[in-house]
């Protein structure tokens, strides 16, 4: 399929991207690595009169670690993340879900900005940020405002950044002491999308108590979800493989699954207990 008619701009900053979003508005897209937003215009899904590049714009890619936080420009691939050495050792819930999209091309051209702002419900990156605690950093006319994940996610491909905002920087807290984590799925053998993803992170005390625990959801509803009942259940107990069972039961308390040809409503929700379960004993294992 050959997309509809577009006009075509690669801006060398943000403040000159930033400049056409606002001329164009409602009518403009953002292409970073493009295969988010490509194969909805191949298939006319989308069908914006202009596209505005931004994967020139230099300064946007980057992995560093300061002040406490790790900072990860929008423009970083996926293989970037999952080889890189920095989060391999402080944050490996980040490099596991980077290794987990699609296949080495997709890795090599996709961005982790691009599948953010996309909002897939199927994509692994709102799991994992989810589970994080991660804040997004978005550029507009009016200036920088920084946006939690829990509130980044609006509806089914659709965020909280308007159409006049660049997401620039994702900005992840630094994880405590005693703190494992896991990215899993069930995934669409053609294109790797998660029929279910399910990102955990658990922290530990000193008696072995949890003392925090988040976990992100994908694939199966209109957006990522935190599960807050199963934290809720898990939080202040001592984990071990029946207080995890028994509290990956909640991991669709109030959530309507989607059915798809890949798996019906009730299958999905079979699916997210069992991912749940499964990731938070991953998780616990890996408490140092």
């Amino acid at each position: 399929m050959i997309p509809s008619n577009f006009e075509y701009f690669a801006p060398k900053s943000v403040p000159e991207a930033l400049s056409l979003l606002n001329k164009y508005q409602e009518d403009v897209k953002v292409l970073a690595g493009g295969h988010s937003l490509l194969p909805q215009m191949k298939l006319r899904l989308a069908a914006p009169k202009y596209v505005v590049d931004i994967g020139r714009i230099p300064g946007l890619a980057y992995i560093k670690e300061a002040d406490g936080k790790i900072s990860i420009g929008a423009l970083t691939t996926h293989y970037a993340l999952e080889s890189s050495a920095l989060l391999k050792q402080k944050c490996p819930l980040l490099s596991e879900t980077a290794a987990a999209i699609g296949d080495v091309q997709v890795r090599n051209r996709g961005t982790i900005g691009g599948s953010l702002v996309h909002a897939d419900p199927a994509a692994d990156w709102p799991a994992a940020v989810l589970a994080l605690n991660a804040e997004l950093k978005v550029i507009g006319k009016s200036g920088e405002r920084t946006i939690k994940a829990e509130d980044f996610f609006v509806e089914m491909m659709t965020t909280a950044i308007q159409p006049t905002e660049l997401l620039t920087e994702i900005r992840i807290p630094q994880l405590p002491a005693r703190t494992g984590s896991t990215y899993l799925k069930m995934h669409q053998k053609a294109s790797g999308f998660a029929i279910v993803g399910v990102a955990a992170r658990v922290t530990l005390d000193a008696n072995q108590v949890c003392q925090e625990v988040s976990i992100g959801i994908t694939g199966v509803t209109s957006k990522a979800y935190r599960a807050k009942s199963v934290e809720a259940e898990l939080r202040g107990k001592k984990l071990d493989s029946a207080a995890i069972k028994q509290a990956a039961q909640k991991a669709t308390d109030g959530i309507e699954a989607l059915a798809d040809l890949h798996a019906s409503s009730e299958y999905r929700s079979h699916l997210s207990r069992v991912y749940t379960r499964r990731a938070l004993e991953a998780a616990l294992s890996r408490v140092k």
